[in-house]
């Protein structure tokens, strides 16, 4: 594995939950489940990426790699990453239940991943980046641009805030109840966690960090003050 300086950011230090521990990823694989439509997440990706039989593309944070096995049906391949051991094992076990074997399973994250084939047509992110302080942030976008062919699309739905700061205790109060009232408890801990020990930004912020890093932002949206996604693409 390769060295790295010891003033470079540790992107394999797990913030938050700890998902080493096969119990949480089993937890989080159900509960995603619950609040979340997956599948119709996914299909809405694959059809904005446009993508093709013959394209590649990398999911930085593949998780229990949902969307990873979704695009591994439409593309020719899928470098899955992810900071977690655990949630790798979960997601090839996934895919290969579902009979996916076009997924290459990458131990890394978006400052120790080292990609060793050509330029992918696409890249996807999901809640992940907000593990991140906001100069790594830039760092882990100008390396995203760097593996995307000109032309390439890069996909990042991600925690960004939104809502007005003078009002962050009701706001946050709110959002943590809102998740209890679904009988989400995990979830509800999980968020009181990225809230007080990860790093999510400002819209204005991620914005900037986007287009720094040479991105054209394509479309973006922000949902209920706390997600947003953006559409982006490296120009031709």
């Amino acid at each position: 594995m390769k060295s790295f300086p010891g003033w470079q950011y540790n992107d394999l230090r797990q913030v938050g939950t700890d998902y080493n521990d096969i119990k949480q990823v089993q937890v989080y694989d159900t509960q995603m489940g619950k609040v979340r439509d997956i599948r119709k997440e996914n299909e809405t990706i694959v059809k904005t990426l446009d993508l093709t039989p013959d394209q590649t593309l990398i999911e930085f944070g593949t998780g229990t790699g949902n969307f990873a096995i979704a695009a591994a049906k439409y593309c020719k391949k899928v470098f899955a990453v992810d900071v977690s051991p655990r949630m790798l094992e979960f997601a090839q076990k996934k895919a290969d239940r579902n009979g996916i074997f076009n997924i290459e399973y990458h131990n890394a994250g978006f400052l120790s991943y080292e990609h060793c084939a050509e330029p992918v047509d696409a890249v996807v992110s999901q809640l992940a980046l907000h593990h991140l302080p906001d100069f790594w942030k830039l760092i882990a976008l100008k390396r995203v641009f760097g593996v995307l062919k000109r032309g390439g699309k890069f996909f990042l739905k991600d925690v960004v805030y939104s809502f007005d700061v003078n009002s962050h205790v009701t706001f946050f109060n709110n959002l943590i109840d809102s998740f209890r009232k679904k009988g989400t408890t995990q979830l509800s801990d999980d968020m009181e966690k990225t809230i007080h020990e990860e790093y999510t930004t400002f819209d204005w912020i991620m914005e900037g960090l986007l287009e720094k890093a040479g991105f054209s932002i394509e479309e973006k949206q922000y949902l209920e003050g706390f997600m947003a996604v953006y559409f982006c693409s490296k120009e031709k």
